[in-house]
């Protein structure tokens, strides 16, 4: 997939499943990071909403898709 950048993390499940179909949508490639591993370690999401141990989940797309992905989850991450 070429270099990846970060476009969108978040704790909460649900903007994070609002952000995953946009780019479905648009027909935006990703990958994630550190989704199924928040309750992998320990207390899990206990007090932060996600893991400590692994950060909140993240979407990466490649550098070229970048731009246009972070104009397609801009309000979502305000």
């Amino acid at each position: 997939m070429g270099d990846l950048v970060t476009v969108f993390e978040s704790s909460d499940i649900a903007l994070f499943a609002i952000a995953k179909s946009e780019l479905d949508t648009a027909g935006i490639r990703y990958v994630t990071q550190g989704e199924g591993l928040q309750d992998l370690f320990g207390w899990g999401r206990m007090f932060s909403g996600y893991s400590f141990v692994t950060g909140p989940p993240r979407i990466r797309v490649t550098a070229e898709n970048a731009t246009r992905a972070l104009e397609l989850l801009s309000d979502l991450s305000r």
